[in-house]
């Protein structure tokens, strides 16, 4: 699991400011595209943070996650709007606008 985890954060960093991708996007990128649940446990054992933007993955929908470890939904809200990333009136990324393509992701780690 660990280098699975050290794959999920890879992909996250290359995430930019203004973009989000979803758990179901970061797991097929991964290798395993059924491992969305454990992109999640990954991300809640973030090991760094500040270089790791976790609040850039929200379900494939636009949710928020409300399990959101590091200050909850609302603070991952407020991460998101500073980075201009726009919501619908039901909070919800506007994902057409603001999902990352998988294809750009190059994951380089070994």
């Amino acid at each position: 699991m660990k280098n699975f985890n050290r794959i999920v954060y890879e992909i996250v960093k290359q995430i930019p400011k203004g973009m989000v991708m979803s758990y179901g996007q970061i797991a097929r990128l991964a290798g395993n595209a059924r491992a969305s649940r454990a992109v999640g446990y990954a991300l809640h054992g973030n090991p760094d943070p500040g270089h790791i933007p976790c609040h850039r993955v929200v379900f494939k929908d636009g949710s928020l996650t409300p399990a959101f470890v590091f200050g909850g939904i609302n603070r991952q809200y407020k991460l998101l709007k500073d980075e201009g990333v726009s919501f619908g009136k039901d909070r919800k990324v506007k994902m057409a606008k603001h999902c990352r393509q998988a294809q750009r992701i190059k994951i380089n780690i070994f």
